[in-house]
């Protein structure tokens, strides 16, 4: 059934990809990205693109005033987790306060659902395999944000009848990736570095683990919930069962890039060694959509657009605000 819906980071990675299939769905798309972390060319044809940001909060009344939007789809954020300790000031106000201005505008304009993408980034560490039921413990000022505004929709449901759908998605890669992006990414950043002659780069001794998740097997699932009412006022993980280490990883990156393993390991960063979920329950209301695309499969697919697409410079970001216990491969971006 075809509705008007609201995409915000549409021209990120994940916000374009789930534009696509909202399209290919029959809905009409109002994307709205700043183009901080995305691309102008990212955006698909059909959607309706606004260039602005979420913390606007008169533009977030214009938008929902103009239009009659019957769901939201919020990705928009600054998604980086390390970084973030760093950027307190930054991160609330564009991954917390952006999600009241959008949650105030769909309760004041009768949205139908608000879906929301979260981040496993709530649950902090020595919660293995994380679970829905797992009581989070974010342990970085992104995994605050993210659980703040969880805990908000939530309140918004009880007080106002808002209904949501929550995603918890983690260490997604995939075709439209910001590959210039230092401070976030990893396959990303592998591919990148290859393409520029240097070696990978990894924090630590590289033994940490996570799963890494192909976008189809993520934004199809996201882009379908607001129609599935029994996924309402639920909460879902969603991505890749298999954890790898970071070492692992980068053979298999380097593989499929055709280069050799060249690594060099930085000082280790305050991190979550090892992060996974189980997704049980997102495969009995979605099951039918998710694919379990095997990482090198995944990683040969983001390859082939990688390489089309070409290296990119990625800016070094400006706003630092604090400088205590910053890595030092971070400081040196900003003198680069």
């Amino acid at each position: 059934m075809s509705s008007q819906v609201l995409v915000t980071g549409a021209a990120g990675f994940i916000g374009s990809h789930v534009c696509r299939h909202l399209l290919k769905a029959g809905h009409q798309v109002i994307g709205l990205d700043d183009l901080s972390g995305g691309f102008r060319d990212y955006v698909p044809d059909g959607v309706k693109f606004v260039e602005g940001s979420v913390v606007d909060a008169v533009l977030v009344k214009q938008l929902f005033a103009e239009n009659k939007f019957e769901h939201v789809f919020h990705l928009a954020a600054y998604a980086a987790e390390g970084l973030s300790h760093f950027i307190k000031h930054f991160n609330y106000t564009n991954n917390l306060l952006g999600s009241v201005n959008l949650i105030n505008a769909s309760v004041n304009h009768g949205v139908k659902c608000f879906v929301f993408t979260s981040s496993i980034a709530v649950y902090g560490r020595n919660q293995l395999p994380m679970t829905e039921n797992a009581v989070p413990q974010p342990e970085d000022p992104y995994g605050i944000a993210k659980y703040a505004v969880e805990l908000d929709l939530k309140e918004a449901h009880e007080m106002f009848g808002l209904n949501h759908v929550i995603f918890r998605p983690h260490n997604v890669y995939g075709e439209f990736q910001n590959i210039g992006d230092r401070y976030r990414n990893v396959i990303g950043i592998f591919m990148n570095q290859i393409m520029q002659g240097q070696p990978m780069t990894i924090f630590g001794d590289g033994k940490q683990t996570r799963a890494f998740s192909y976008i189809d097997d993520v934004a199809p699932v996201i882009a379908a919930s607001a129609t599935r009412p029994e996924s309402y006022n639920q909460v879902f993980n969603v991505g890749a069962d298999k954890p790898y280490s970071v070492n692992e990883l980068a053979t298999v990156v380097a593989r499929a890039m055709g280069a050799k393993s060249d690594i060099r390991h930085l000082d280790a960063r305050n991190e979550v060694v090892h992060a996974y979920s189980a997704h049980e329950k997102v495969r009995q209301y979605f099951g039918d959509l998710i694919k379990n695309v095997p990482l090198e499969e995944g990683v040969a697919k983001m390859t082939a657009w990688a390489k089309k697409a070409g290296a990119r410079q990625g800016k070094p970001f400006k706003g630092i605000e604090v400088r205590k216990n910053l890595p030092l491969s971070w400081a040196a971006l900003e003198k680069a």
